[in-house]
């Protein structure tokens, strides 16, 4: 819906801005390589936690999408979503919401890696994990105890098929190595399938996915499905990995200088780690963008200029560690934008993006919804 106050300069600081036009540019870029690859897109919505956005990423109206928590299934569902995978392991405790979302037209399908998993489950459909890169949870890829989990789900009608995620894809850099990790990541999942295969079992969905090997993977014969979540608004982390530049990134923090201390070279804003929040992702990788990249209120890079300290409600500004020459004036009143280290976390800080839409007409706002 339209906000009451139509620019930037009137939105109350700290802010959460959304560029509708790198949004779509985004989620434009994954379906050409998802058709390219000839696999269908179960888009994760972990990051969004939006009904706007997530109709505009799945084209208008429903469509098969990934959830990390059941907070967001019932969420999605309601908005008329009806084809989701909670792409989390089930927990005996939860699957009482789990049966009750199905028993509302939710066609919701769990994932797990363990014999007790499978017994509990009692027909609800599942995915068995697979590890592909040691990333999290999951059975390799040839553990006989995959068929057993198979065959106990089978008898109960609930066996969908294998799942993985190549998680651990996001600590090399460049295209080629993220080749490496889609490719290792379609293996493990197929020779999965293969197995449950040979042993009489069902084998219809191979999912897999991450953002690095969904834009990186050349082929992904024996894969039904790709999954990615943050590809649709990309972040500090992406960039700092090369897998998309900053001016791709469409999520940013709107705040507003509110003070100075010259002789330390810091500018002090309004936008701490309750806007910003902690998150440190960049702290490991070539170049460290401390809590987040400094732009003008336009959204073009202030050079050198990086978010170093947080608290609560007061983010430090200064020259990266490094840099040399002066600080920029930057009155008290000034409105900046801060990219994110990970988008998901500084989404998750905030109840509604404030959209700027592609057409330079009034901003909109988009609720956004979290809890678990």
């Amino acid at each position: 819906m339209p906000l009451d106050h139509d620019a930037i300069e009137n939105l109350t600081t700290p802010a959460l801005l959304l560029d509708d036009a790198k949004l779509t540019r985004n989620i434009e870029r994954l379906a050409a390589r998802v058709r390219a690859l000839n696999v269908s897109l179960r888009p994760h919505m972990k990051s969004a936690k939006s009904i706007d956005v997530a109709l505009r990423v799945t084209g208008g109206t429903p469509g098969p999408i990934t959830v990390s928590t059941l907070a967001e299934a019932e969420r999605f569902h309601a908005a008329g979503y009806t084809d989701i995978m909670y792409a989390v392991g089930i927990a005996p405790q939860k699957l009482a919401r789990v049966k009750a979302l199905r028993e509302r037209g939710c066609n919701l399908t769990v994932i797990l890696d363990t014999l007790d998993q499978a017994r509990a489950v009692a027909g609800v459909p599942a995915l068995i994990e697979i590890d592909s890169d040691g990333h999290r949870g999951g059975l390799a890829p040839d553990d006989p105890v995959l068929v057993d989990i198979g065959r106990i789900l089978h008898a109960n009608g609930a066996l969908r098929g294998v799942m993985t995620h190549a998680g651990e894809s996001y600590t090399v850099s460049g295209v080629e190595a993220h080749r490496e990790f889609a490719e290792r990541e379609r293996a493990a999942s197929v020779a999965a399938a293969e197995l449950l295969r040979a042993a009489g079992l069902p084998c219809p969905v191979v999912s897999l996915g991450s953002t690095p090997t969904a834009h990186a993977a050349q082929d992904l014969t024996g894969v039904t499905e790709l999954r990615a979540g943050v590809y649709m608004f990309f972040d500090l982390v992406m960039a700092g990995i090369g897998v998309c530049s900053t001016d791709d990134i469409a999520l940013s923090v709107l705040t507003t200088v509110i003070g100075h201390q010259p002789s330390k070279g810091w500018i002090l804003v309004d936008a701490g780690w309750m806007a910003l929040s902690g998150d440190r992702g960049t702290a490991d990788q070539a170049v460290d963008q401390g809590y987040g990249l400094v732009c003008d209120a336009e959204g073009r890079v202030i050079p050198n200029l990086i978010v170093t300290g947080a608290n609560q409600e007061h983010g430090i500004i200064s020259l990266r560690p490094g840099a040399h020459g002066a600080m920029p004036d930057l009155p008290v009143g000034t409105q900046l934008r801060i990219l994110p280290n990970h988008a998901c976390a500084t989404a998750a800080q905030h109840s509604q993006y404030s959209v700027i839409p592609a057409d330079g007409g009034p901003l909109l706002g988009w609720p956004r919804f979290g809890g678990w």
